[in-house]
Formats: structure tokens, C-alpha cells, sequence
């Protein structure tokens, strides 16, 4: 465990993008496989909770117990192991990656640019944007359980739906390979480049967010939804329904996660009385209310 950080109380709204949550008993943050397989075996305490970026994750103000596993500062390489495979581990960030495909000349991976968050995350929620979806690309994964056992799987493994990957269980996603296709460099990159601008002119990227709160439901958009129920705008504390793109709850500056949690549950509860639709949230809640 030479390169591994281990912090205890380490609070987690350093480790969300929506910027809120309370403590985590242990906090381990590994710099490789090494160091990760190591501390699993000898110093973990369960229950083992992973994370990336925290970008799909509602982290209530009490915190996790157990362990937290962050692989968002380790895990990180990524490597060209045939002309049109990438093999990446799973703290590599989803705009890394589209941009490592851009410069060798490999489509597909445009998406991702518009994703904040890790590999890992990608392959457990199937992130996708602009038709696309991960697991289109996967040729194959390997998982780690929290007692080190490490796997390498087929996507028939798997049951892969929209933003929903079964199967896992209590494992997390430590490396895949993704099968492109080769391009033009320059026409790859201008792509890539497209659509982070489209990203930056619609969405709110200047306050604290999780990305896309829910699923669209078949046949429509979610932010559609939100938007016909009067609901841009509406705030809980800091906690706000984005003007500018209805299906982002942001954080204007103290929210805390169980103003955040509340909002979201207001715009179900309003949308289902609205349209008889009801909205699945894209992101996770866990941890435990404070009792403060």
C-alpha cells in the first residue's frame, strides 16, 4: 500500500459534483491495482462503497460508513492495445478517453466528452449522450469484489438496459477495452469539439451539479416534462431546478443533500400528477441522514 491515501472522516462533498454529503468513516484513495487489491485484503472495513467522480451520486449529509474507495485519483491508465481497441482502468475520466480516441484517429468515443465522470461510472449506469450509449463499445470488462477477487467478462454477462447495468452485484468495474472504429483524426476531434460546445450553450456547467437528474421516459425528455409543469426555477434552499436546462438540480451555493433530495422528489411528485409520468432518477442516493 506505498502510493495509496487513506483519511478517516474525510467529508464527501470534496468528492461530489453536486458538492454535498456528509463524512465517510475511511476514505482510501489508491494509485494502482496494487495498491487497491493490498488494501482490500488487509485494511478494508465493509461495507465497501466505490466511487468515481461522484457526478451520478446523491451522497446524503450523514455520510457512508464503512469505506469509501475513490478511484478518481488512481487507476488511471489507459493505453492503444490493438489499432481500434482501447483498454482503460476505471478511473480514467470519461473526457479523457474520448480525447485519447480523438488523437489516435478512433469514432465512437465522441460521446463521452460530454460525460463528467470516470470510466467505472460510465460502464455502471451506461452513460450515454447523443445516441449513444457505453456498453455499445464494450468488448469486455474486468471486476474486482470488495475481497479482491478480480474477474475479466464478456457484456453477455451483464443485463444492459438504458442507464441501468444488472448484474454487478457488489462489484465494482476496474478496467474494460472498448472496440472503436478508425477515422480521420481532425474529423474525430471536430466532432468531439461540436459537441462540448453544444454541452457548454445548454447546460448549466457554471454551478454544482450531478448531470442529468432523470431518465428520459420512452417517447419524450424529461427536461420537456420538468419544463410544461412550471417547475424551472423551483428551489428548495439552494437547491434549484435550473432555468436553463430543466432536467439539472443545481447547487447556487449551500445546499445540502436532503434539500436536493426533496426537490427531486417534488418534481416527481409534480410531473406525476401533471402527466401520469413517472420520472426515474438517473442518479443514486445512499449514506444516511443527519441527524444534526
Amino acid at each position: 500500500m506505498s502510493g495509496g491515501r487513506l483519511r478517516l472522516g474525510e467529508r464527501l462533498d470534496r468528492h461530489t459534483s453536486w458538492r454535498v454529503g456528509g463524512p465517510a468513516d475511511r476514505f482510501y484513495m489508491p494509485q494502482d491495482f496494487a495498491d487497491l487489491h493490498y488494501f482490500l485484503h488487509h485494511f478494508a472495513v465493509p461495507p465497501i462503497h466505490w466511487l468515481g467522480l461522484g457526478s451520478n451520486l446523491l451522497v446524503r449529509d450523514g455520510g457512508l460508513r464503512g469505506t469509501v474507495i475513490c478511484f478518481a485519483h488512481g487507476l488511471q491508465r489507459v493505453e492503444l492495445a490493438e489499432p481500434d481497441l482501447i483498454v482503460a482502468e476505471a478511473g480514467v475520466g470519461a473526457v479523457k478517453l474520448a480525447h485519447f480516441a480523438a488523437r489516435a484517429g478512433l469514432a465512437g468515443a465522441e460521446f463521452l466528452a460530454g460525460i463528467p465522470g470516470t470510466l467505472g461510472g460510465c460502464l455502471a449506469m451506461n452513460a450515454g449522450a447523443h445516441g449513444s450509449e457505453t456498453w455499445q463499445r464494450v468488448e469486455w470488462v474486468e471486476t474486482l469484489s470488495p475481497t479482491g477477487e478480480l474477474r475479466r467478462l464478456p457484456p453477455t454477462a451483464f443485463r444492459i438496459a438504458y442507464r441501468e447495468v444488472q448484474g454487478l452485484g457488489p462489484d465494482c468495474f476496474v478496467r474494460a477495452a472498448l472496440r472503436l472504429t478508425a477515422d480521420e483524426p481532425g474529423a474525430v476531434q471536430a466532432r468531439l469539439r461540436a459537441g462540448q460546445e453544444r454541452r457548454a450553450a445548454t447546460q448549466p456547467l457554471e454551478w454544482p451539479s450531478c448531470g442529468s437528474v432523470f431518465r428520459n421516459p420512452p417517447g419524450d425528455y424529461a427536461a420537456r416534462l420538468i419544463e410544461a409543469a412550471g417547475l424551472k426555477g423551483r428551489r428548495i434552499g439552494d437547491a434549484e431546478v435550473s432555468p436553463q436546462h430543466a432536467n439539472f438540480i443545481v447547487n447556487r451555493g449551500a445546499a445540502r443533500a436532503t434539500q436536493i433530495e426533496a426537490l427531486v422528489q417534488e418534481v416527481q411528485d409534480e410531473v406525476r400528477r401533471r402527466f401520469e409520468v413517472v420520472l426515474i432518477p438517473e442518479m443514486r442516493v445512499i449514506g444516511e441522514d443527519d441527524d444534526v
